[in-house]
């Protein structure tokens, strides 16, 4: 049995007065609907200042909010033979240089075909930390993002890898194809990402209900009208490098989500996780992993050169 995932907020004044299914569904940090939440309320997980409340309840400043996430129900997660690339394998952990299309996990719509579905065949043992849905996921990569991901085998090596994501130690460096001329050659963008209150499917950079978020790049190569960066992930919010590159007013190539319709088209966004690097759960030892650019994106690349 996995522990408690239970999350926990103070109300400041901003939010008094407010539904308490509407804050907790737009501050929560993955997809949940107002249904689910209303739900999670009638259950009786949801309580405020230590006593069960109503979906109606408006909070008041100073309130403490607790939601108890209930355990999710038995889905027998059927092993699936995909092909795998292993970056590395061994007892603790496994590396995988996830394709671009491929979902992480099984999700409604996404039962089938996912990177869990292909572990659970090729691995046999996963962590069951996170629960029945999301067997050996330590960290997730969007479904159009390709490159490292790591999955754990036993709940030793799962608390580690956890702790490492936790206190930004691990290595996480991604290339990308943005549209414009990024002026600096590097630079830090520090803004909080939340959900978009016009739209709960999207995040962005908001004071609101949101968290620190940090991404570090460096121009790799310029092209005129779209620039190669290399950027590093200091904290590993959703959608973060997407939301923090629209920001700044370059978002990627081929993002269906927070790209520009025009220019180059591309079937999901220009984003490769191409460095992984974390202290292996039980020798202690440093270990990276690099994963070269998808076909692809390095043809786009080459013609890009060669204009």
């Amino acid at each position: 049995m996995s522990e408690a995932d239970i999350r926990e907020w103070v109300i400041d004044e901003a939010y008094a007065k407010e539904r308490i299914d509407k804050y907790i569904t737009e501050s929560w940090e993955e997809d949940v609907s107002r249904s689910q939440v209303q739900l999670w309320i009638a259950s009786g997980h949801v309580k405020v200042n230590g006593k069960p409340v109503k979906a109606n309840y408006k909070l008041a400043e100073g309130d403490v909010l607790e939601v108890t996430v209930p355990e999710p129900a038995v889905v027998e997660i059927m092993p699936e033979d995909i092909p795998l690339d292993i970056a590395y394998e061994d007892s603790d952990v496994v590396v995988v240089n996830k394709p671009r299309g491929m979902v992480v996990h099984p999700a409604p719509g996404h039962a089938s075909g996912t990177l869990v579905n292909a572990l659970m065949h090729h691995c046999k043992d996963l962590s069951g930390i996170n629960g029945e849905l999301r067997p050996g996921i330590v960290h997730r990569i969007d479904k159009d993002t390709s490159g490292l991901l790591m999955a754990a085998k036993n709940d030793k090596a799962h608390a580690s890898l956890a702790a490492q994501l936790k206190d930004h130690s691990v290595t996480r460096k991604y290339v990308a194809l943005v549209h414009g001329n990024v002026s600096h050659d590097q630079g830090t963008v520090d803004a909080p990402i939340g959900r978009d209150p016009f739209d709960r499917k999207m995040y962005t950079v908001t004071e609101r209900n949101s968290k620190h978020a940090v991404t570090h790049f460096a121009v790799l190569e310029r092209f005129g009208d779209y620039t190669l960066l290399e950027l590093q992930l200091e904290t590993g919010r959703t959608h973060q490098i997407r939301v923090h590159m629209k920001f700044i007013g370059h978002p990627l190539v081929g993002d269906p989500v927070y790209g520009r319709s025009k220019g180059i088209k591309m079937d999901g966004q220009a984003l490769h996780a191409k460095v992984l690097g974390f202290i292996h759960p039980s020798s202690g030892e440093y270990l990276e992993f690099t994963a070269d650019i998808p076909q692809d994106m390095e043809e786009l690349l080459a013609s890009l050169r060669s204009r």
